[in-house]
């Protein structure tokens, strides 16, 4: 093998296993290590520069970092960086003074945001501080999208998202609530030098079976459902009620429903608890409500009986040739959700592609017509906000670069900042100990109590206490363990001191051949083999990144300081980067 190029920003970006799995590749050690220091303001301002939303995404992100996190292959369970970034926010003093400055003169462009949700406020976030003017179009009556009218409150308090919202909003958006656009070719007509669309995957998934329409005042499209409830229009639920689906929207629905006096609430799924594409812990907090799931259930037909729906039949398969019933009152259905651009003209240009879904550009995110862009769930249908917040940041750069006639396939690049972590010979800057604690429980309210009032939260979130202590958990991934060949006798102290045996020293070969040579075969194959030049007798040196824990020892062990920790802290490049 080669040289490992550590000059490569990505090289590292990899290693930091949580980092790199975020979509808006936040630097989790970081502000973990900030949260262990107490200084939660400083760690809550290393989230908003990043994912823009620390105390929404602290409660309702979807987690893509901690099924990576070094710390789930060390113990059983990874840090908890969800609720972690949620400290930050619990604990912060006022931050507006930290807020970008926003300029008093504008720059002359113009830019138009349609839809009010995630995607579209990081676009404004992104773009307020450069002297846009920046006007943001919804048809509901505050900003939010699908985080205000989907989530239920006692998941995510409106004061918790109002606060985060208003940071950006309050940069000088100019708001059109309440308003509904029908037709882009109209539109198009206002003169925006930029055009972002953000607009969700609005339209849910209904299922159309005998006794649909006969039945329809008692069958819902799950994510309208929500959105009643939200907003006030919807108070009451039937006593017994049916949630048919298993992703997260049917969690929220079924959780809902008991709070709205629906004693017997059960989630029926086609398949297996095992492959529900609800989130665990989503599935863990329905069951702890005692909201059972019946798997395994084919819905037949909606039993309506002068008017009235009595419940569903279904089956359990091929071999079941008589249908099973199911008496209820009401049917939420949360199957799946879609895109609607019906008020983008078909003769318009700008092309639609496989369930309507824009084409677009995946790297810059513009569609066919030049100065229209689309980000969030608009762009590739459904997923989550912490990946609408990366479409955000990524779109407000395309059209910056496109409003000063920059060649938008030229990226930005990250910043890198290199700190060594030395203070004496068995000295660190971070903590360097791997502890052994268990993954901290979180508190939470009683149930008697929490599904009487659907506006409280759930869960509490951690105390201070709690907070260092699961921050200590982390691994420090981002402390890197960086090798110099010319320094190195090959004395193999490193390899005798490491814990893990991630370390050999070894006659070089193809990479396949290295991974089942080295002390601890390499079987991980997503993560990279950190191969040294050439050394005096011949060998290389070997690291599998895979399960290095950080924790220096090779460092203090070593007699020539061929070994040193490196922090190594990646920012993405955000729009007006120079």
């Amino acid at each position: 093998m080669k040289p490992t190029d550590i000059n490569n920003p990505e090289y590292f970006h990899k290693v930091i296993d949580c980092q790199y799995a975020c979509p808006s590749h936040t630097p989790v050690p970081e502000y973990l290590r900030l949260i262990a220091e107490k200084r939660y303001t400083d760690a809550y301002m290393v989230n908003w520069h990043s994912n823009v939303f620390p105390g929404i995404l602290g409660r309702i992100c979807d987690r893509p970092c901690e099924p990576a996190c070094r710390r789930g292959r060390v113990d059983k369970e990874p840090v908890a960086i969800c609720r972690l970034k949620r400290v930050t926010a619990d604990f912060k003093e006022d931050i507006k003074a930290r807020l970008p400055q926003i300029p008093r003169k504008k720059n002359g462009k113009r830019i138009a945001l349609i839809g009010g949700g995630p995607a579209s406020l990081t676009v404004a976030c992104d773009l307020m501080p450069l002297g846009y003017q920046v006007d943001l179009y919804d048809e509901q009556s505050s900003a939010g999208g699908f985080m205000r009218s989907q989530v239920p409150s006692f998941r995510l308090p409106v004061e918790v998202l109002d606060e985060e919202i208003n940071y950006i909003l309050d940069m000088g958006v100019t708001t059109h609530f309440n308003c509904r656009i029908d037709s882009m070719k109209e539109f198009l007509k206002k003169g925006y030098d930029a055009i972002f669309i953000g607009t969700g995957a609005p339209r849910g998934r209904d299922l159309r079976l005998p006794g649909r329409e006969e039945g329809k005042t008692k069958i819902h499209v799950g994510i309208e459902w929500l959105a009643g409830v939200a907003y006030g229009h919807i108070g009451s639920v039937g006593k017994t009620t049916l949630v048919i689906g298993g992703g997260n929207t049917a969690m929220d629905c079924c959780r809902t429903a008991r709070r709205l006096d629906g004693t017997d609430v059960r989630i029926i799924i086609r398949g297996t608890r095992e492959k529900m594409k609800a989130s665990p812990w989503e599935i863990e907090d329905a069951l702890r409500e005692d909201i059972p799931i019946i798997e395994n259930l084919n819905p037949l037909e909606y039993v309506v009986k002068n008017g009235k729906l009595e419940g569903m039949l279904f089956n359990r398969g091929e071999t079941d040739k008589e249908p099973y019933f199911i008496a209820c009152d009401e049917v939420l259905l949360a199957i799946g959700q879609q895109n609607a651009f019906t008020w983008i003209e078909k003769d318009l240009g700008l092309k639609l592609k496989n369930h309507w879904l824009p084409k677009i550009d995946e790297q810059t995110f513009q569609s066919t017509i030049p100065n229209i862009f689309f980000g969030g769930d608009a762009a590739f249908g459904p997923a989550n906000v912490i990946t609408a917040v990366a479409h955000g940041h990524e779109a407000a750069i395309s059209i910056d670069l496109f409003c000063h006639g920059k060649n938008l396939k030229e990226r930005l690049s990250p910043s890198v900042t290199l700190a060594n972590q030395k203070m004496g010979v068995h000295d660190w800057i971070y903590e360097s100990k791997v502890t052994d604690e268990a993954r901290q429980h979180v508190p939470i309210i009683e149930t008697v109590r929490s599904i009487r009032d659907r506006m409280l939260e759930v869960e509490l979130g951690f105390d201070k206490v709690r907070g260092k202590t699961e921050a200590e958990r982390c691994l420090n991934c981002d402390v890197q363990t960086v090798f110099s060949f010319k320094d190195c006798i090959e004395c193999d102290a490193c390899v005798d001191i490491c814990p893990t045996s991630c370390i050999t020293f070894t006659e070089n070969g193809d990479e396949e051949d290295l991974r089942s040579r080295i002390a601890m075969p390499a079987r991980n194959t997503s993560q990279d083999l950190y191969v040294s030049d050439v050394l005096k007798t011949g060998r290389v040196m070997v690291k599998d990144e895979n399960v290095c824990l950080h924790c220096g020892l090779c460092a203090e062990r070593c007699p020539t300081a061929a070994w040193e920790m490196i922090k190594y802290l990646y920012k993405c490049a955000t729009a007006g980067t120079k």
